[in-house]
């Protein structure tokens, strides 16, 4: 007589059930462990904690507190990441995480009084969304800085145990949630890469001088530029060997020429408005120039890798230096009187130097962020086209951005170039026509090099803008000033040499 067969899947259904009985055990002593032992300092502590953290206001907070005290690139964008990553975690925990496995809250018999919240979590307990919160944040965070990460992490992690020490989760609920937040921080990565994950700017490389110290180095702060004074004192203590002038906006120009006469390369600290004045000064002599991100933006300094006083110095000690464009415009017609102007990020028309104009002018009372919105909404609420000769046709124009070097793609947002000396100009046009909001923001979806009736993206060596009514505005590197009727904007391939940390 045959012995019946068994099925792989019948027999293996009691070892699973026993691993699970197994698992679930363990889960509700270790449960009752914490639940029993007494935590010096804990009793006050945790169950605040945990309650700060409801609807994620702790991490806010905390998101708002690396954007001020940082006061750097990198800072703004750990605190905007680990944000991100928080919004990924909890969109996953409450359409999935929660109606995948409908776990009963523990019972808490075993556990103080004291330590229950006095409003109980009336959700299912697997997985914890407080936990997969500060796991998600904490995990954003340091993907974009370490240092801030560091800091960070001791609170996720006490967070993730409070859930456990005042009873409304088991371990197990508060381990899976702590690694779906670590899944979602680095699945948002996959999308939008962290400023370590792309590829470094095209580098011809440049001779300079090596100045250990700061030896022969001569740097202009403006001192009414954003975070300049600051960054100020850190290039002393970092170069204490360079000559450092601290001067008014006005000074700026004579004190740029000056101190490319008494130093071997010049050295500047402010935004990229500054930044334009001493590269043009270092482009006429020759000479290498430094740059110390002091401004709000500092766009030149962070597509060079520039993003601490720090990178400069290093790169000021070994010599380390490369070639990049210098966009150049004439503000008149062929052959007029008119002096060459220079840009290092983009020129532009259009709606843009009127924003900038608005948010200057709003800037020091309800600062550069507030400003900026204030400006977007006033000028797109009351601003005409521009009429200009665009290629060779006369047609109503919102937008005329010409970047110096093609602009790329940073996850969803254009905002990075990879190569500083790639001899192109990035030229990007909004069309005339009704909703300049919503053209800007077609233009934007669309992305570079494209074709619609809203926007067209172009690459070109040289611009050719004619037909303007004298005296248009016109913007470069933040900076605002007037044309005559036509503009020729092309570029000087490799004119400027500037000092540069070089890629590990």
């Amino acid at each position: 007589m045959a012995t019946p067969r068994t099925s792989p899947t019948a027999s293996s259904a009691p070892a699973v059930a026993r691993l699970r009985g197994w698992l679930q055990g363990r889960d509700l002593a270790v449960f009752r462990s914490v639940a029993d032992r007494h935590w010096p300092g804990a009793d006050p502590l945790l169950p605040r904690l945990s309650r700060s953290a409801n609807h994620g206001l702790l991490w806010f907070g905390t998101a708002a507190g690396i954007a001020v005290l940082g006061s750097s690139a990198r800072s703004r964008r750990a605190a905007l990441r680990g944000v991100a990553s928080l919004a990924v975690a909890s969109a996953a925990i409450n359409t999935v995480g929660k109606g995948a496995v409908r776990r009963d809250r523990p019972i808490l018999d075993a556990v103080p009084v004291m330590r229950q919240l006095k409003r109980q979590p009336v959700t299912t307990s697997f997985p914890s969304g407080h936990a997969a919160s500060a796991a998600a944040f904490a995990t954003g965070v340091a993907l974009e800085s370490k240092g801030w990460g560091a800091v960070v992490a001791p609170v996720a992690a006490a967070v993730a145990a409070s859930r456990v020490y005042t009873g409304v989760h088991y371990p197990s609920d508060v381990l899976a949630g702590a690694a779906l937040g670590i899944g979602a921080a680095f699945a948002l990565r996959g999308v939008v890469p962290t400023r370590g994950q792309l590829p470094a700017p095209g580098r011809p490389p440049g001779e300079a001088p090596a100045l250990p110290a700061g030896k022969d180095l001569v740097v202009v702060v403006n001192r009414e530029s954003g975070t300049a004074t600051a960054t100020a004192s850190l290039v002393r203590e970092a170069l204490p060997m360079a000559t450092v002038m601290e001067v008014a906006p006005a000074d700026l120009p004579a004190s740029f020429a000056d101190a490319a006469d008494r130093g071997r390369a010049l050295g500047v600290c402010g935004g990229d408005g500054t930044v334009n004045l001493a590269a043009a000064v270092a482009a006429t002599h020759g000479m290498p120039l430094a740059v110390f991100p002091g401004g709000t933006l500092n766009h030149f300094a962070y597509d060079l890798g520039i993003e601490t006083v720090h990178d400069t110095a290093a790169a000021l000690t070994a010599g380390d230096a490369i070639r990049v464009d210098l966009g150049r415009f004439r503000p008149g017609p062929k052959g007029a009187d008119g002096a060459d102007g220079y840009f290092l990020n983009a020129f532009s028309l259009g709606v843009y130097p009127e924003l900038v104009n608005t948010r200057e002018h709003w800037s020091p009372r309800i600062g550069g962020w507030s400003a900026g919105v204030l400006a977007a909404f006033h000028v797109l609420r009351g601003q005409r086209p521009l009429e200009a000769e665009f290629q060779g046709r006369r047609r109503p124009l919102w937008l005329v951005f010409v970047g110096n070097g093609l602009f790329r793609r940073v996850g969803p947002n254009p905002g990075r170039r990879h190569n500083l000396a790639d001899g192109l100009l990035d030229v990007r046009v909004i069309h005339g026509g009704r909703g300049p909001a919503l053209r800007l923001l077609a233009a934007a979806v669309a992305g570079p090099l494209t074709r619609s009736p809203v926007h067209a993206a172009v690459r070109r060596r040289r611009v050719r803008i004619g037909g303007l009514a004298p005296g248009t505005p016109y913007a470069y590197d933040g900076e605002v000033a007037h044309s005559g009727t036509e503009l020729m904007i092309d570029k000087l391939p490799e004119a400027l040499t500037v000092y540069c940390p070089m890629p590990v």
